[in-house]
């Protein structure tokens, strides 16, 4: 019997799978173009190790991995066996969606990232098509998806957190069915879609989206004490002192 690893291992390799994983790859490129620094982590298994850390801008790059799956460094999302203040970019490809306490990965990357880091989030709309069919799914879609998280909820969370929202890029507007992706009749449905979804979202709202977020961090300037001056005597008015009974 397979595990739900390998159920979404076999998935993601499959023709919607891969369609998936390069417009979400298209996406990620695109987003890491703006992120720098010296450490790049990917927290969670989603397609071949490949998939995303290779278009990072950073000097090293690795994968964050649950126990039973391959990474670089083998680790609990929740629990991340990283130096606090340690990693500039941080990539979560549908990892909170798998996540059964999604706030507390959060929390552990807000940990673990430096300020002014960059932390990017793929998930599924929960009132897109692809959100919508994974309700309808009995075996899960895609395997082992555990619940979706919209991306205005996630914003609330970052922003509790301190962080910035940058940007938010929408995609997915097509029916999720292999037969409709990478052909011209699904392309043109793509940008049909698309350029409705911009304009009446909630008519045709997107299946996916990657959002970008900067860590914040805010200094306190101290304020000095400011000295008591004298009083100015003007007219040679001005009302003395008033001294304590001894």
């Amino acid at each position: 019997m397979s595990s739900a690893p390998d159920l979404l291992t076999a998935w993601l390799d499959a023709p919607l799978g891969r369609a998936l994983l390069a417009r979400e790859q298209e996406e990620v490129r695109r987003a890491l173009e703006h992120a720098f620094g010296t450490q790049c982590l990917q927290i969670g298994t989603w397609g071949p190790p490949d998939e995303f850390l290779p278009h990072a801008r950073t000097t090293r790059r690795a994968l964050i991995a649950e126990p039973g799956a391959r990474g670089d460094v083998v680790s609990h999302a929740t629990q991340l066996a990283i130096l606090t203040g340690s990693v500039d970019v941080v990539i979560l490809p549908h990892t909170l969606e798998f996540e059964p306490e999604p706030h507390e990965v959060l929390r552990e990357v807000d940990r673990i990232l430096v300020g002014e880091g960059h932390l990017l989030v793929l998930g599924f709309e929960p009132w897109g098509p692809w959100a919508l069919r994974h309700r309808l799914s009995q075996r899960g879609f895609p395997p082992g998806l555990d619940h979706v998280l919209s991306e205005g909820r996630l914003r609330d969370w970052l922003t509790l957190l301190g962080f910035e929202v940058e940007s938010v890029a929408r995609f997915l507007h097509a029916l999720p069915f292999a037969r409709l992706q990478g052909r011209k009749l699904g392309r043109a449905l793509e940008r049909a879609s698309g350029w409705l979804g911009t304009r009446a979202p909630l008519v045709n709202p997107s299946g996916g989206y990657l959002l970008t977020a900067k860590k914040r961090v805010y200094t306190l300037t101290p304020v000095r004490r400011a000295r008591r001056r004298a009083a100015r005597v003007a007219g040679a008015l001005i009302e003395p002192t008033r001294r304590l009974p001894s």
